[in-house]
């Protein structure tokens, strides 16, 4: 089913740029820690980037899924209700954003449950109006990084050149196979596209829940400086470890998560000096 262009892209204007990168950010898979969608609306927070335009996200999502209510909490819109009113809900949004000085467009959706190839093209369709010659994605797994430590970060690229300047930046090839999301379809269509696309992936603790400060901050800090954003490294660094004091306090009152989590400290410090003796 192919569902017209100009009916689901909304442009309003179209922002002067040359050679743009548009990163990308999803909600849902791949989005552990709000480190996806959390990143990237740091970034527009940060450098006061500007929307132009949007998806419509009526053709791409389901939201009364049959099942148990558990499964079906997934898919509905959340709602705020108080005092016998109903104050707001909360609709899927697919917006993009620019940044002209630094040649970045910026885009914050939701991974859509129908109709990838449409939703597709309106991302390579905007990309070709605008002038993007290439796309990064990022996002995040659950793994057995410990909070105390810096995230991993993986990437996966649609050619061999770029691979080889993202590994410059520390970045460690991806292996993966299993269920794949809208960004691994992204990534095989980008070719036939003539655009070239990287996916960077951050593995965060796997034993948390909720938003990850520290994990976002050191994302965004990697994005800097592939991108060369020059951004204030103090409004990233505060949060993070406001975040970092909380969560030890309350690991500490775990004597078996306490013990969990050295251990995967001393992993991760054994598999870093590890790698740096390889590299020396």
């Amino acid at each position: 089913m192919t569902l017209p262009i100009d009916e689901l892209l909304k442009i309003r204007t179209l922002p002067t740029v040359e050679g743009a990168t548009l990163v990308l950010a999803f909600s849902g898979w791949m989005d552990g820690g709000d480190v996806s969608t959390g990143t990237v609306e740091r970034l527009v927070d940060l450098l006061k980037a500007r929307p132009f335009a949007e998806i419509d996200p009526e053709p791409f999502y389901i939201y009364n899924f049959p099942g148990p209510m558990e499964v079906a909490t997934l898919f509905r819109p959340q709602v705020e209700v108080a005092g016998g009113l109903v104050k707001k809900i909360k609709m899927p949004q697919n917006r993009f954003f620019c940044h002209e000085a630094g040649n970045l467009i910026l885009f914050i959706g939701k991974e859509p449950n129908l109709h990838w190839r449409n939703f597709g093209r309106c991302i390579f369709e905007l990309a070709d109006r605008v002038g993007v010659e290439q796309i990064l994605f990022v996002g995040s797994f659950g793994g057995s990084v410990p909070h105390t430590r810096e995230p991993r970060l993986f990437v996966s690229c649609t050619n061999a050149g770029i691979l080889a300047e993202m590994e410059r930046f520390g970045l460690r090839p991806s292996d993966y196979k299993g269920p794949g999301s809208f960004t691994n379809y992204l990534m095989a269509s980008a070719a036939s596209e003539g655009i070239a696309m990287t996916s960077l992936v951050a593995e965060i603790p796997g034993y948390l829940q909720g938003v990850n400060p520290l994990c976002i901050a050191a994302v965004t800090r990697q994005l800097a400086k592939i991108l060369q954003l020059s951004l204030d490294s103090d409004a990233l660094r505060s949060a993070s470890t406001e975040w970092e004091l909380q969560v030890s306090s309350i690991v500490e009152q775990d004597a078996e998560l306490t013990q969990e989590v050295r251990r995967l400290e001393e992993e991760y410090d054994n598999e870093l000096l590890r790698s740096e003796a390889e590299e020396a």
